[in-house]
């Protein structure tokens, strides 16, 4: 793989993978390589990755999910993947999956709340950005917070922005 170093730990789980019958394929180990380097990657970004359409890469990263390599989170255009807990802890580092999975849904209203006592407001754009996810999950998140009347909306459609209930 290009990039540099080295990595014997992810040397060693392509062998271990391939010794145990699940041989990676070349656009497989591609991916991963990808994944692992930048933490995350779309099926969008793993089309021009392996240079095939869409539907293979998601293929691709499927069949990583479904051996364990991999897990998803979101939902259709906003889905992305990250290796899983087992693959970070054969890779040597077990504490990477809790900072890449993210944060639990409670501790995200914890950092919508504290963000809102100290700026006032806040856009989806700045709410995807401040939980790592994308702008439909952001939007999600932020009207169960409405709904839950944690928080109120203030404007609607692009000039929309969100606040604490006074």
């Amino acid at each position: 793989m290009p990039g540099g170093k080295a990595n014997l730990h992810f040397v060693r789980l392509a062998t271990e993978e391939s010794q145990a019958g699940r041989v990676l394929s070349l656009n497989a180990l591609l991916i991963l390589n990808r994944i692992w380097s930048d933490r995350r990657i779309t099926a969008g970004e793993s089309m021009k990755l392996i240079q095939r359409s869409e539907t293979e890469g998601r293929a691709v990263l499927e069949s990583l999910v479904e051996s364990g390599l991999v897990e998803s989170r979101g939902e259709r255009k906003g889905r992305s993947y990250h290796l899983s807990a087992t693959t970070y802890r054969r890779l040597g580092e077990k504490a990477a999956y809790v900072r890449q999975r993210g944060f639990e849904p409670l501790q995200q209203e914890q950092m919508i709340i504290q963000y809102l006592e100290k700026h006032k407001c806040i856009s989806r754009a700045e709410a995807a950005e401040l939980w790592r996810v994308g702008p439909y999950q952001a939007t999600r998140l932020l009207k169960k917070l409405v709904k839950e009347k944690k928080i109120v909306m203030h404007g609607t459609k692009k000039g929309a922005w969100y606040g604490l209930r006074s």
